[in-house]
């Protein structure tokens, strides 16, 4: 994403929680990169590094929600621990970004969040309980801001991956502390394919940034973008589901208003 944004001409300002490791590229892009250290997972680093960015260059435009990690296992094979660790980065350290950011673009009036989510907050897989559940309580949130935020000519973008070729499986992907067979068959079933898709997914991670800093390029601001054929087809699978359980429980649905 940094790079593709900096191809196409844009200013960036890049956090990880190890920023040396873009040494590389700021320097072969000094005028129009900084970098700076960031745990979205703390508050008050997180309200400082904000405002810190949006000083490198006088304003903040686009804002990528990016940061987060899988975690894999049944529900039951999670511990609390890891429960509460994975909602810090997937969920709350997202909210803190824009609780963060929103004074400098109401302040302009203007500015676009980008909030990276997964099609598992849509349609999710045996094993992604926890992880799909924050990512889904994030497009929830992105629902809620885009409504609060839209009349102050703020846009509010969530983009919902399938399977892309990153490291996301190995270095990215948590397992749970507990194995029950009783899941083999299930979550274990998942992450078994996720391993053996590892290096050959379908999903082109440059691909995947050019689309998203075009979009942005261009003015565009769709509610949930879905990226590759994975997701678009589970996407539509799931709403074409939705569609026909509204049909088939609408009666009852109905039923449970008070009569007029």
């Amino acid at each position: 994403m940094v790079v593709k944004a900096l191809e196409a001409g844009e200013q960036v300002v890049a956090t990880a929680r190890k920023p040396e490791q873009m040494a590389d590229l700021l320097a072969q892009y000094p005028d129009t990169l900084r970098t700076l250290a960031l745990d979205v997972t703390d508050p008050a680093q997180v309200k400082s590094v904000v405002a810190e960015a949006a000083a490198q260059f006088g304003r903040l435009d686009v804002v990528v929600n990016n940061a987060g990690y899988g975690l894999m296992g049944a529900l039951e094979e999670c511990d609390e621990a890891q429960l509460r660790r994975s909602l810090e980065t997937n969920f709350v350290g997202p909210l803190l970004v824009m609780q963060a950011v929103m004074p400098f673009l109401r302040a302009q009036r203007s500015g676009h969040i980008i909030n990276m989510s997964a099609i598992a907050a849509l349609t999710n897989h045996a094993g992604f309980a926890v992880y799909g559940g924050a990512k889904a309580a994030l497009d929830a949130a992105s629902d809620a801001l885009r409504l609060e935020a839209g009349p102050l000519g703020v846009k509010v973008t969530g983009i919902s991956p399938g399977p892309f070729r990153t490291d996301f499986v190995g270095r990215s992907m948590e397992q749970a502390t507990t194995h029950l067979e009783e899941y083999d068959k299930t979550s274990g079933k998942f992450a078994s394919y996720l391993h053996k898709i590892d290096g050959i997914q379908p999903g082109n991670p440059a691909a995947a940034a050019a689309a998203i800093v075009q979009m942005v390029q261009d003015g565009k601001a769709p509610t949930q973008l879905y990226l590759g054929k994975y997701a678009n087809e589970a996407a539509r699978k799931k709403i074409a589901l939705m569609l026909r359980e509204l049909d088939e429980w609408e009666a009852v649905s109905l039923a449970t208003d008070f009569a007029k």
